[in-house]
């Protein structure tokens, strides 16, 4: 199992209608001079239900006013565009109008647009045309454009590009503007800059939408080149560049451009600071997360759901749960996620029951669990041991909660019952499922194969897993471990012949640690630090002393068929043995050092560790991709278990 179990919403690129949407007050709240010839409407700014709304369109009725579209419009737009409305309802009410109007349309269209379900704002323009209720403006085309990004379809979007050029629009900026969006979230980054290119006049938005379209692609040196060419940067235009990196997964880059932002003097928006605390959480950075939360408090932002939880995200990610919970017990406002992500951070940092204890205290707080709650719950199950318990949240999803089970759900399961040696009980859980398992479920089976050396059983799986994911680096390297713990190394080679064939590289182990003026990155046998000899002297000196404490190196854990020096040499270089060499050589003692590794742990760096702990009286702390290991005076908080 990933420790990605939970992971805070990112902010998306920022869209013009989305900023308008921001900076523009509710758009059903009547204007003064309105509210004087109807005073009825009143009720629309404390309205907070559907049946409150149904209430106000009953008396527009029954008094008449519905009628005047003024009115009709305000309480569309409260059905179609507020949280506590109805797009159905909307839509219901938009055939009731006697003669609607564009803006009406537009009103509807918009909520189609921004829904989950974005193709409706099409389906439904094409109902408006055929019926010739109403004729689109120029407001009309942006909501298409964004509405065809988001499904995406190109085929749609090309559609209504030649519908806009002949009615003359495409010199019209905001149309324009989405049209870039449109062929850069349908990969055409060559039309959108064509698009770009040909527009008269470009606003600040045409600037940050071609940049976030760069981003999406994946063209990042574009996206910097045009940022720095820029004639204004503001807020939106950083937020856009750090937006793009996250979702790039380019999180040094994106920590780069914040600290570039501040020495500009540029204030960070809500949606940067969430998003610069995704970084740190997703590189371990917590030095750097700790800079951000100061930065927070001398600024007197308020800690909203959203900073919260990314703060919270962060630091269990950094395996600080003592922060963590700081944090959530100091925020005024809780939601769903905000919980969930409290949960998941106690489950990955091996504190199962005390998630337990938490989901209790939600429970009893009111507050109704998710989808993404259950995983976290599965999650502290899984990796404390807690079979039964595991067993019984799993069923009463939906038999107490009425939540949908999902592809994660069962993967949880599947890891339960295959850590704690339950292999026949796992299967039975993949059979028992409603929809074919995906390549998630059967790792979790293989990775259990692994643990308790069922090699018959695991290499089934694993052949299946090469079949659904033939360029997956990972399955082969999780087989090659079961065939090498067994001295298979006939299969071991067959399987690197594989790889060789069909052009697929093995993920390379590296290891980050965050000293707080930069982060600092290994790889296995790494020779490009500029520190480098004084990194290998130590580690000479920690093997030195881990054999004095008895340690010997675990060399099945190498799938390699070489002399044992040449394992035992491997091992020793290992990235998270050169990042734990150099925190003991760059903190004072006592320091905990604190290690973000891409891959799992091996077995005989876990082992290393541990004595390393009691060595050097350090705590250690190493997140690897399954979970958080605590070593500490020479054991680990995962108890072995992992």
């Amino acid at each position: 199992m990933s420790t990605v179990g939970f992971t805070v919403p990112l902010p998306s690129l920022p869209s013009q209608l989305n900023l308008q949407k921001q900076d523009r007050k509710a758009p059903w709240i009547p204007t003064p001079q309105l509210l004087r010839k109807y005073p009825i409407l009143r009720h629309l700014s404390s309205c907070k239900t559907l049946k409150d709304l149904t209430q106000i369109h009953a008396q527009t009725i029954t008094t008449g006013i519905f009628s005047d579209n003024f009115v009709a419009s305000r309480i569309l737009s409260f059905a179609a565009l507020s949280p506590h409305g109805s797009i159905p309802y909307a839509r219901f009410l938009f055939y009731r109008i006697r003669k609607p109007d564009i803006f009406i349309a537009n009103t509807l269209i918009r909520a189609y647009a921004f829904s989950p379900n974005p193709i409706a704002a099409i389906v439904f323009y094409s109902e408006i045309l055929e019926s010739s209720l109403v004729f689109p403006d120029v407001h009309t085309f942006p909501l298409l454009f964004k509405a065809c990004s988001e499904i995406p379809s190109l085929r749609l979007g090309e559609a209504i590009h030649s519908q806009v050029c002949k009615l003359g629009w495409s010199g019209e900026v905001s149309v324009s503007n989405f049209l870039v969006q449109m062929y850069a979230s349908c990969g055409l980054i060559d039309s959108a800059e064509l698009v770009f290119d040909r527009i008269p006049e470009c606003d600040d938005a045409s600037w940050n939408i071609m940049i976030g379209g760069y981003l999406k692609c994946g063209v990042f040196e574009s996206a910097r080149r045009m940022f720095e060419a820029m004639p204004n940067r503001d807020v939106v235009s950083w937020s856009v560049m750090i937006t793009g990196y996250m979702q790039g997964s380019c999180f040094k880059e994106a920590l780069c451009h914040f600290r570039d932002m501040m020495e500009e003097k540029i204030e960070p928006n809500e949606s940067v600071l969430v998003n610069v605390l995704s970084a740190c959480a997703h590189l371990g950075a917590m030095e750097q997360g700790k800079w951000i939360e100061r930065y927070m408090e001398r600024k007197n932002v308020r800690l909203t759901v959203r900073l919260g939880t990314a703060l919270i995200d962060m630091y269990s990610k950094c395996g600080s749960m003592e922060r963590a919970l700081e944090v959530f017990y100091r925020m005024k406002e809780k939601n769903v996620l905000a919980w969930s992500a409290m949960i998941n951070g106690l489950a990955i940092n091996g504190q199962g029951k005390d998630a337990l204890n938490l989901f209790s205290q939600m429970e009893v707080q009111g507050i109704k669990p998710n989808e993404v709650t259950f995983i976290g719950i599965l999650n502290a199950c899984s990796h404390s041991k807690l079979v039964d318990e595991g067993c019984h949240f799993f069923h009463s999803m939906t038999s107490v909660y009425g939540l949908k089970l999902n592809a994660h759900h069962y993967c949880c399961m599947v890891d339960l019952y295959g850590r704690a040696g339950m292999l026949n009980q796992a299967q039975a859980v993949i059979k028992g499922m409603l929809f074919q398992p995906n390549s998630a479920i059967w790792g979790a089976l293989l990775n259990a194969c692994r643990i308790h050396g069922d090699t018959e059983l695991g290499e089934q799986v694993g052949r299946r897993l090469l079949e659904l994911e033939p360029n997956h680096s990972g399955r082969y390297v999780l087989l090659s471990n079961i065939y090498a713990a067994c001295g298979r190394w006939d299969r071991v080679a067959e399987l690197r012949r594989m790889m060789r064939e069909r052009h697929v590289s093995k993920t390379p182990g590296c290891s980050f640690i965050d000293l707080g003026d930069a982060i600092h990155e290994f790889v296995a046998g790494d020779n490009s630090h500029p520190q480098l000899e004084m990194i290998y002297a130590k580690l000479d000196e920690m093997s030195q002393e881990l054999k004095v404490a008895g340690y010997k190196p675990d060399t099945g854990q190498v799938l390699l068929d070489m002399d044992e020096e040449e394992k035992e040499t491997t091992l020793s270089q290992h990235s998270e043995k050169l990042a734990i060499a150099f925190g003991l050589i760059k903190t004072d003692s006592g320091t905990t050092i604190r290690i973000t590794k891409n891959l799992r742990v091996c077995k005989d760096c876990h082992s290393a560790t541990k004595l390393i702990s009691k060595i050097y009286n350090r705590e250690i702390v190493v997140r690897d991709r399954c979970r958080f290991h605590h070593f500490r005076d020479g054991s680990c908080s995962c108890m072995d278990f992992w």
